[in-house]
């Protein structure tokens, strides 16, 4: 059964994509070579986050991160993760169509943090791998997000982000953060390889792909200005 509160979450995400379909009438793409909707991809640890920071500071692009919203359903997903992952996901998907809503309606080039779709393409089907969500909640999720990112207008660009494991939890250890100090290299490994499968199905807009490995951009000015040209060809002839 599907609680009260994942039918208002439902409830809420349909209303806020009748809103986005009324008002854009028709999937598009951000028209006005003037503005920009760049996403960054990539695993945890990767670097989004800092590079989001950084670009914005370099070409003046209006940075939108990851949404700090508390999850209400969050400390039910971590005592029984098959009972509240599709809550959870739902609730998620939800947040993530109004940033994406935000971002289309922000008069100037945006740089973002994360993508509406890594939630369904990576972590919800993570979740529905490690047999932490039901077939039937999967099929729900999936038919959902399906419908809902099918009128989302797609960035102008997708950079992402490729690291390996121990690039990863050398990234993780040094930022600090407490509820990330046990995440296990394994858990790492299969979100990358979804990674991968997703990326390589990505059809919707280029792809700029920046091995992380050698590179320290948050400390090494020449890597980030190799970043930012890479990322300034990439967007020819559209953007300059």
């Amino acid at each position: 059964m599907i609680s009260d509160l994942a039918k208002n979450a439902i409830w809420t995400i349909k209303h806020l994509f009748s809103i986005y379909v009324n008002s854009y009438g028709q999937k598009r793409m951000i028209h006005d070579s003037s503005k920009q909707f760049i996403a960054i991809a990539g695993n945890i640890g990767a670097g989004k986050s800092t590079l989001t920071r950084l670009l914005s500071d370099s070409f003046g692009w209006q940075p939108f991160f990851e949404a700090d919203a508390e999850n209400p359903y969050l400390a039910e997903f971590y005592a029984d993760m098959k009972r509240w992952s599709f809550h959870s996901q739902v609730f998620y998907l939800g947040k993530r169509l109004e940033h994406h809503r935000q971002l289309v309606d922000h008069p100037t080039s945006v740089v973002q943090d994360r993508t509406v779709y890594e939630d369904a393409e990576i972590f919800a089907r993570n979740l529905y791998n490690q047999g932490s969500m039901s077939e039937r909640d999967y099929d729900a999720y999936r038919r959902l997000y399906h419908a809902i990112s099918s009128f989302l207008p797609a960035p102008n660009l997708v950079i992402y982000l490729r690291a390996n494991v121990p690039s990863l939890l050398r990234h993780i250890q040094r930022r600090g953060r407490e509820y990330e100090r046990n995440i296990a290299p394994e858990y790492l490994e299969q979100l990358n390889d979804l990674y991968e499968d997703w990326i390589a199905r990505w059809t919707a807009s280029p792809v700029l792909c920046i091995e992380m490995d050698e590179l320290d951009f948050q400390h090494n000015i020449t890597d980030m200005e190799r970043i930012t040209e890479l990322t300034r060809q990439a967007l020819q002839p559209a953007f300059w």
